[in-house]
């Protein structure tokens, strides 16, 4: 390891950050407030006529290019480095392909589509939320109580979510404020917490978005803010979407705060996606999600997350949010692994910026170069780490378990019942 090869990596880094600066996927594909009232005023009967900008991925691309010229021969870091730089690459084409099929493309080819196959190479992420929408209908004949309801208005949510970042971040705490304009009902970035103007809550979503939000999207961005040899961890995009994602339900999972209403959201979503793939336009998305809520600006903005950036009659949706379950999968059986292997050490690690789980063995070796910190920011249930661990080496053990046949052992029972 040599001080040329240290510079190149911060020099790769900081060009690849450079690039990932004009890619602001959620905010390019947003819909203004105004769509939502010409829906509605046209008693939900007319598609939605969308806007998107204008956006010229020609700047973009010659920073990857320059990026890419900066890797060296036999640069053991090579893969890592060109991989970025392909994601930034097609990043920047969705972004210069709104409205059009050709979004679709892209957006499969950076976070993927509900058949596609998850890493055991047999089921899909679509197999998942059938799988869910299949034990929904077999538990409603069970008491299981109401559903939480919305009761908590956007001030309360700003003041309770003030109060949580304002203890863990202390001066870095981000704002927190209100906005009309913001799509989904919390957004968290490193300087500001958004949360929609209008939107109701119950208990169980301000600890959800309180342990999703606030304790990973925020701690994970304050953290590669600190990474100053590795200004790429501090960049948003869609190749570190899964894990980040997958590590924000985990935080709801392992808290508690994953409820069912949660879970069937995330699975209708991609239930949704697959609708829009095959041809549902957004009416019908809108309907879809109709039988799911009572609230029709819900439904809604359900649909409009389907749609957005892609195309509203139906054939090429926005497909980020199968990324949800799927990085949900990805995280939970990581963590199982690395317990079961005893690397627990590596749980930290998880936190030290926007990363890919697969690229912690990069992280690793630029630990040991002195080029990586560690994470300043940890949420409350990763500090526990006796409860965690307690939990991955159970949860690790029934993998060794034959779920085939403990069930006919089950069922043998239950049947004489």
């Amino acid at each position: 390891m040599s001080m040329t090869e240290k510079q190149h990596v911060i020099n790769i880094s900081d060009h690849l950050y450079d690039a990932s600066r004009s890619i602001r996927i959620l905010r390019s594909v947003a819909w203004s407030s105004d769509v939502k009232e010409e829906f509605f005023r046209r008693k939900c009967q007319v598609l939605p006529s969308v806007e998107y900008p204008t956006i010229d991925p020609t700047d973009t691309l010659q920073k990857v290019d320059l990026a890419r010229r900066q890797i060296p021969k036999d640069f053991r870091f090579s893969n890592w480095a060109n991989q970025i730089a392909n994601i930034l690459e097609e990043s920047s084409r969705l972004l210069s392909s709104l409205g059009t099929k050709e979004f679709h493309t892209y957006s499969k080819r950076l976070y993927g589509a509900p058949k596609d196959k998850i890493p055991d190479d047999k089921n899909t992420s679509l197999d998942l939320a059938n799988h869910f929408e299949e034990m929904y209908i077999n538990i409603q004949k069970l008491e299981i109580g109401a559903v939480s309801q919305a009761t908590f208005d956007d001030k309360a949510m700003q003041s309770k979510i003030l109060a949580e970042v304002t203890h863990l971040f202390g001066s870095e705490a981000p704002q927190v404020i209100i906005d009309k304009e913001v799509s989904s009902k919390v957004i968290a970035g490193r300087r500001r917490i958004r949360i929609r103007e209008g939107a109701m809550f119950s208990d169980m979503d301000l600890n959800q978005l309180v342990h999703h939000e606030a304790f990973i999207h925020v701690a994970t961005s304050l953290n590669g803010h600190h990474q100053t040899d590795l200004k790429i961890l501090s960049a948003s995009h869609p190749g570190t979407t899964k894990t980040q994602e997958g590590l924000a339900v985990f935080a709801e999972y392992i808290t508690g705060n994953l409820d069912l209403d949660r879970l069937r959201r995330l699975s209708d979503r991609i239930i949704a996606i697959q609708m829009a793939i095959d041809g549902a336009d957004f009416i019908e998305l809108y309907r879809y999600y109709l039988t799911k809520t009572d609230i029709p600006g819900d439904a809604y903005e359900n649909a409009r997350r389907v749609c957005r950036g892609g195309v509203i009659t139906g054939g090429a949706p926005f497909t980020k949010d199968i990324v949800y379950l799927d990085g949900l999968l990805n995280v939970h059986n990581f963590l199982r692994t690395v317990v079961s292997d005893g690397r627990a050490d590596l749980l930290p690690m998880l936190f030290v910026g926007k990363i890919n789980i697969e690229d912690l063995g990069e992280m690793m070796q630029f630990k040991k170069m002195g080029l990586l910190r560690p994470a300043t920011y940890l949420p409350p249930w990763i500090k526990d780490i006796r409860f965690l661990l307690t939990y991955l080496a159970y949860s690790s053990f029934l993998n060794k378990v034959k779920l085939k046949d403990m069930k006919e052992y089950y069922r043998k029972m239950l049947y004489e019942l």
